[in-house]
């Protein structure tokens, strides 16, 4: 997959919202999703055991299962193959302490997950626009959304 945007989150309705806002936005980018940080990790693995290329972006929740999201941006740091990739914490925390442990680890940036839907879509435009990961990739079909946005699960579904 070319350029893609890993999505690490575990809540089904805002993986759901997420999307519809990337494509919204119309980024043209591929989504990964990774529903916990040990599939995240697992994807980035695979990713660079089998030559593919590495995201252009990890958007990722702090509250996940198996692995949480600050040690998911440890690993991530402490890979010299992955160390300078991009990762923005979107995060429904409002924790001053969440927001320091991202900066220590070295997260791009932090955001707080916006209550309203309509502010996601422009906080996701205001993304789109400050990373430029318009780039199109060449689409991979694994799943299309009924809104025409190609993503695919890290793993497959339970």
């Amino acid at each position: 997959m070319d350029r893609a945007i890993l999505l690490v989150e575990d809540n089904e309705d805002d993986i759901a919202l997420t999307l519809r806002a990337l494509n919204k936005s119309h980024l043209s980018n591929d989504i990964v999703v990774a529903r916990d940080g040990r599939e995240a990790l697992d994807y980035l693995e695979n990713a660079k055991a089998n030559g593919d290329r590495l995201p252009v972006l990890v958007l990722l929740d702090l509250r996940l299962p198996r692995i949480d999201g600050i040690e998911v941006l440890r690993r991530i740091r402490a890979d010299d193959a992955t160390k300078d990739m991009p990762v923005l914490i979107m995060t429904s925390s409002c924790d001053e302490e969440d927001r320091l442990r991202g900066e220590q680890y070295g997260a791009a940036s932090f955001m707080v997950k916006p209550g309203d839907y309509d502010q996601l879509v422009a906080a996701v435009k205001k993304l789109g626009l400050y990373w430029a990961v318009s780039d199109p990739p060449t689409p991979r079909q694994d799943y299309t959304n009924e809104l025409g946005i190609f993503f695919r699960y890290a793993c497959a579904p339970a």
